[in-house]
């Protein structure tokens, strides 16, 4: 037997009266999962616990079931991970943004999904003009990097706001701030480099231009989700399967490193609505030939929801399925002899009204060998999900799902 999981980061969604009380995927073309949902059953799972942080690394953590207690540290160390870069015990890894910033308002948090060309040079930039002893600054994929706080003195113990859900907000009333005495120096130098920041790329050549061109400029750094050194058991271990993982972003390459699973950004992923689904697609299908399991994570569907646009929200669920998942499918049956199970899910809801993740358990379906079908149910989306036999599952419930001899 082989298992897949395609993660659409970020499709769930709420009913939209312009989609006539449809949700996004609902709404949405896709005969492909139609087609899996006649052998499937359905449910949904509890990604983001209320004890911890509303963030993609808490939710894919969820989904692929380890224990957030024992586990989690923070976004930054994950995707430190994700960049090649292992921590050693006396550094602190925040994930950090380039955004953008108009007047007191945060605007944007992806700086208008800037290049890569252009995110290179900005953020080469600032770790000549911001870089110490004890700060460093790497670059990432487009708006998404990484700071380094290196030494003792500095403590992960830094609350924070997420940008991507914090459009509209006055930013000087969200900026870093110490949730133990001892974490005020590291909120404090936080500040320091956000505000030097603001100054430093006031007038950047990079940022001229892409006003000239009516793009938002990137003219602000925000880091969050601190961490140090994660400890975590291997997906082997967990479940006794060899697994893989297939990303755009380095905090799922993150996680799949720290689990010793294969890990790949194959060429043309972006991360954006112009990734290359079918190279993802083809790349998971030779990764089980050396492994059990594929996690083939989607980021396009959740930055479409965080900029609030629908359009391309249902053109990203569209091609995760008219050329993703129908890719995989159609060369999975080229190679393998193997039978095969599938799951679809997202790891969290962004509403298209909200442009931030939110709590609701998410829908998933599982199909394929050794799954007995619901035939009450026909199509994957959320109010089909909400009616199916698996309600509420939570931990490791859902893998366990997965891999567990027959689903009835």
């Amino acid at each position: 037997m082989k298992y897949a999981i395609f993660l659409l980061d970020g499709m769930a969604d709420d009913p939209l009266p312009e989609l006539g009380g449809k949700t996004p995927l609902e709404a949405a073309r896709t005969p492909v999962l139609d087609g899996l949902a006649k052998q499937a059953q359905f449910g949904t799972f509890v990604t983001l616990p209320a004890a911890f942080p509303t963030s993609s690394d808490v939710a894919n953590m969820s989904v692929l079931g380890w224990d957030l207690a024992s586990s989690y540290t923070g976004r930054g160390a994950i995707e430190s991970y994700g960049l090649g870069v292992p921590l050693d015990d006396q550094t602190i890894a925040f994930r950090m943004n380039i955004i953008t910033t108009k007047g007191d308002l945060l605007e944007d948090y992806s700086a208008g999904h800037i290049s890569e060309p252009e995110a290179a040079e900005i953020v080469d930039f600032l770790a000549a003009k911001l870089g110490t002893a004890e700060v460093e600054i790497r670059k990432g994929v487009s708006y998404r990097h990484i700071l380094y706080l290196h030494g003792r003195r500095f403590s992960p113990a830094v609350d924070y706001d997420k940008p991507d859900s914090s459009h509209g907000l006055a930013w000087a009333k969200i900026l870093p701030r110490a949730r133990l005495p001892e974490a005020e120096p590291t909120a404090t130098l936080l500040r320091d480099l956000m505000m030097k920041s603001r100054e430093l790329l006031a007038d950047h050549p990079i940022n001229r231009q892409r006003l000239e061109n009516g793009k938002n400029p990137a003219n602000m750094i925000w880091p969050w989700s601190g961490g140090r050194k994660p400890d975590m058991p291997s997906f082997e271990q967990l479940y006794g399967k060899k697994g893989s993982i297939i990303s755009a972003v380095d905090v799922i390459l993150g996680l799949g490193l720290l689990g010793k699973m294969e890990s790949l950004r194959p060429e043309g992923a972006t991360g954006w609505i112009d990734t290359n689904y079918e190279n993802k697609a083809r790349a998971a299908v030779d990764m089980l030939r050396r492994n059990d399991f594929v996690y083939l994570h989607v980021e396009a569907v959740d930055e479409c929801s965080h900029l609030g646009d629908l359009p391309n929200k249902l053109k990203a669920i569209e091609d995760c399925d008219g050329r993703l998942a129908r890719t995989f499918l159609d060369e999975y049956k080229k190679v393998h002899r193997d039978d095969l199970r599938v799951m679809v899910l997202p790891d969290h809801p962004v509403p298209i009204k909200l442009r931030k993740h939110t709590r609701t358990p998410v829908p998933f379906m599982v199909a394929g060998a050794g799954v007995k079908n619901d035939p009450a149910i026909e199509r994957y989306g959320e109010t089909n999900c909400a009616r199916g036999r698996y309600q509420g599952l939570a931990g490791r419930q859902l893998m366990d799902l997965l891999f567990s001899p027959t689903v009835i």
